[in-house]
């Protein structure tokens, strides 16, 4: 498996951040994370709230724990909320189950990474982080 290079990481912050500038959406902050977990890369918009980095990250981090993307993390958060709130527990609360965490696919369809993204609402936050990772050459997996 290959992994997510930082140059590949740098890409999709750019490019996802650049798409929010170019739809007028609220400072975001990007975080892009490699396969087990790790922040390659962390980008914070000028005036982008003092809680995006923590929400950014707790999106990419849960689909890549659950292996899952963030509108179906979302769906099933909805369906078993106690189940979710003991994960929340277990993982000291950095499990944001919303849209606008992405899984990164390679082009064999394994997951390398994700992105989460934070500032709007979490469709808009999402069609950011899709963007970046198409842009980086890599296959998003929102959860749909």
């Amino acid at each position: 498996m290959n992994p997510l290079l930082l140059d590949q990481a740098n890409l999709i912050a750019d490019k996802t951040l650049e798409k929010a500038r170019e739809l007028k959406f609220s400072p975001m902050t990007v975080v892009v994370l490699d396969g087990g977990g790790h922040i390659k890369v962390m980008k914070r918009e000028d005036n982008s709230s003092l809680l995006r980095p923590d929400i950014a990250v707790g999106k990419a981090w849960g689909v890549l724990g659950m292996g899952f993307g963030g509108r179906e993390l979302a769906r099933r958060a909805e369906k078993a909320p106690m189940f979710f709130t003991a994960l929340n527990a277990m993982s000291d609360g950095r499990m944001v189950p919303l849209p606008g965490g992405v899984l990164i696919r390679n082009q064999e369809g394994q997951i390398i990474g994700s992105v989460g993204i934070s500032g709007d609402t979490g469709p808009n936050d999402e069609i950011c982080a899709v963007h970046g990772v198409q842009a980086a050459g890599l296959t998003p997996d929102t959860g749909d």
